[in-house]
């Protein structure tokens, strides 16, 4: 589930005024030669070996809170430093601390159902890590044993006449549920904000160890640090392998059951008659602190530098789980791309009538509170920003794409000129719902990969491709300077 990602966007800029209606002259001291040789400094070497870097062994997946996290934050903020970029965190320094618990995943964990033998005998059938399950990023350490009960999307909600755990014993057990809700929000839009709150995560492990759930198998096959942390709570994401053991033999299907759920909205939980194993071995640290790193350039107006155009891109990504998450595309992409934007625009300097801001968002993947905590301690108000750039997971494809491009049509205006200026690929805007006016500029089209990479230990750098990045790096460069002009 990626809701993360609207919300990162939504939390960002939900005041923020627009772009400038009527754009500004360029100024005449910053000549088309000056432009174009910044515009070629950005080299897609340079980028692939920040993403190489950012996503190798030495950071240790920059799980925010760790000293993984913390060391690329300091190497971030070094080259700040080295292009000349003014601090703008706290205590004159580039950084933003903020309180953020995290967990360790450590060795040790494992996944087991007894499948029934004939009618005596039962087989102890384990899985395998990654392949069909990952222990929880969240989860407490410890093992449970006990019956599996299926109980729908684990959602208990009085006011809307659905209950999932109604009739179903599962204290001390373990539950097997689904992610998000059974509403639709393109179908069914008024019901869906009804529900929305019961989609989260945190809800949902909230609910369960309230009805005295003892271990969660979670049909939820990546691994993620959005969700709650709760003392004595096992929780194991499991894949399609463990979920067809589980009803084996039940009589039912787990899809045609979620149908009915979907759309009848009545609960259908039941004992599976199954028994399972899962243990996970997790270290949790209530005392992690995260930090954004913050970067500026300030404008040369006297009137206009007091407006500012954000460039953004989350830094963060799982840790590890208990392999290393390298996380390359998700995010160390982004990051590279803003670092490469970052290094030209310095060169610029004196030359811009706004401002520009680069931040580098601490822990995006443990539920956007890098962003909250930035919206409640701006540096600058939000009524001073004219315009937000975000950059994610842009490491793969070969055309181009504007998120929200259709719903500012002047932020998607520059961002198309500039590219058929000076860029050459394919480009398209599509629109996003709910979100203040930021755009991001993202990659698609990429080859079909032979595994899945999204929040697994396969998101490495042999995947990523020097040549988008380079071009995405010029064209957020050649579009938050022509807006900041």
């Amino acid at each position: 589930m990626r809701t993360a990602r609207v919300g990162f966007f939504a939390l960002l800029l939900f005041s923020v005024g627009l772009y400038a209606q009527e754009q500004p002259s360029p100024q005449k001291v910053l000549s088309e030669e000056a432009l174009v040789k910044a515009m070629h400094g950005i080299s897609s070497h340079t980028l692939y070996n920040y993403v190489k870097d950012l996503s190798s062994e030495k950071y240790e997946g920059r799980l925010t809170g760790t000293r993984g996290y913390d060391d690329a934050a300091q190497w971030a903020a070094d080259l700040f430093k080295l292009w000349k970029l003014a601090p703008m965190g706290e205590r004159g320094s580039y950084f933003q601390d903020f309180p953020n618990a995290y967990t360790l995943v450590l060795d040790g964990g494992e996944v087991t159902i007894h499948v029934p033998v004939g009618e005596k005998d039962t087989l102890r059938k384990p899985y395998r890590y990654e392949d069909d399950f990952y222990p929880g990023s969240t989860s407490d350490a410890g093992s449970v044993t006990s019956d599996v009960v299926y109980v729908g999307y684990g959602i208990t909600a009085p006011e809307l006449g659905y209950d999932d755990y109604n009739n179903v014993e599962v204290k001390g057990k373990i539950v097997m549920m689904e992610p998000e809700i059974p509403i639709s929000p393109d179908k069914q839009p008024e019901l869906f904000r009804k529900w929305r709150p019961y989609s989260f995560h945190d809800y949902k492990m909230k609910n369960a160890f309230a009805h005295g759930v003892a271990g969660v198998l979670y049909n939820y096959h990546i691994v993620n640090p959005n969700c709650v942390f709760i003392k004595g709570l096992v929780i194991t994401y499991v894949g399609r392998n463990v979920i067809n053991d589980v009803f084996l033999g039940t009589g039912k299907s787990r899809d045609t059951l979620v149908q009915r759920i979907r759309r009848d909205l009545v609960p259908v939980s039941f004992s599976t008659g199954r028994t399972a194993a899962i243990r996970c071995a997790t270290e949790h640290h209530p005392e992690g602190i995260g930090r954004n790193v913050l970067a500026f350039l300030e404008g040369s107006d006297p009137d206009l530098k007091n407006e500012v155009i954000i460039v953004g891109a989350h830094l963060d990504h799982l840790g590890k789980n208990h392999l290393l998450m390298p996380g390359a595309n998700d995010n160390a992409s982004g990051a590279a791309v803003l670092l490469g934007c970052a290094e030209a625009t310095a060169q610029m300097s004196g030359l811009t009538k706004r401002s520009v801001l680069f931040i580098l968002f601490g822990a995006e993947e443990q539920g956007v509170k890098g962003s909250e905590y930035y919206l409640a301690h701006q540096p600058i108000p939000n009524a001073r920003v004219k315009a937000f750039i975000n950059l994610e997971s842009i490491g793969r494809g070969e055309k181009l794409s504007v998120g929200a491009g259709k719903n500012y049509p002047q932020l998607w205006d520059v961002v198309d000129r500039n590219n058929r200026k000076y860029i050459h690929r394919p480009i398209v805007a599509d629109s996003t719902a709910n979100l203040g006016p930021t755009i991001g500029i993202g990659a698609y089209g990429a080859r079909p990969l032979p595994v899945a990479t999204y929040h697994t230990t396969r998101d490495k750098i042999d995947y990523i491709t020097p040549e988008i990045l380079e071009d995405i790096a010029r064209l957020t460069f050649l579009s938050a300077l022509e807006m900041a002009r």
